[in-house]
């Protein structure tokens, strides 16, 4: 399924569940009301910042926006992953395994182009961030401090606050990054 249509049936299914009106959500995720019908009619492409808030909001991880539950998988291929763009392309989101019940944590595979950068918002109350650099060189602030990470480098830090990432060299920096949602 396109992932815009699987955004879209995904936000709807949540915050009807949680038995929210448009406006009730729009309070709750600091996105606007009519961002989140679009976002629901699956008319735009939310960005990884938005669809961050509507996690937030909502409290539920980040991947029950953007996984096909319905097709559950144990190989995932690289090019079968619909990529996340932020930062006008040059921050990449690739979302691999997504948050389960059983399973409180979902992994990712994160590409950051020469001048990318991203801000994020704090994550779940508790949440923890595993960060593994595989090239590149990587800034990561969190929790007040810049981390200088480079190939082979890995970092462990609360993701319950603002933390932020860049490309500190001059290429492309691969990294994996799991986020651990505590109980």
């Amino acid at each position: 399924m396109e992932p815009q249509k699987l955004i879209a049936m995904n936000t709807k299914e949540i915050r009807e569940r949680k038995k929210l009106t448009l406006d009730a959500a729009a309070k709750l995720t600091g996105v606007s009301r009519s961002m989140l019908a679009q976002i629901e009619k699956g008319d735009v492409n939310p960005t990884v910042s938005v669809l961050w808030k509507l996690a937030n909001g909502y409290k539920v991880s980040f991947t029950s926006l953007v996984d096909n539950h319905a097709e559950p998988e144990l190989l995932i291929r690289a090019g079968d992953i619909p990529p996340l763009r932020e930062d006008g392309g040059k921050y990449i989101n690739y979302p691999a395994f997504p948050f389960q019940g059983e399973r409180p944590f979902e992994t990712y595979r994160i590409e950051i182009r020469p001048g990318g950068f991203l801000s994020a918002r704090p994550h779940l109350a508790g949440a923890e961030e595993y960060v593994t650099v595989f090239a590149g060189k990587a800034e990561i602030c969190a929790g007040g401090e810049a981390f200088l990470l480079n190939e082979g480098d890995s970092l462990r830090f609360r993701a319950d606050s603002e933390h932020s990432y860049r490309n500190a060299g001059e290429g492309t920096v691969w990294m994996s990054m799991i986020i651990f949602y505590a109980k």
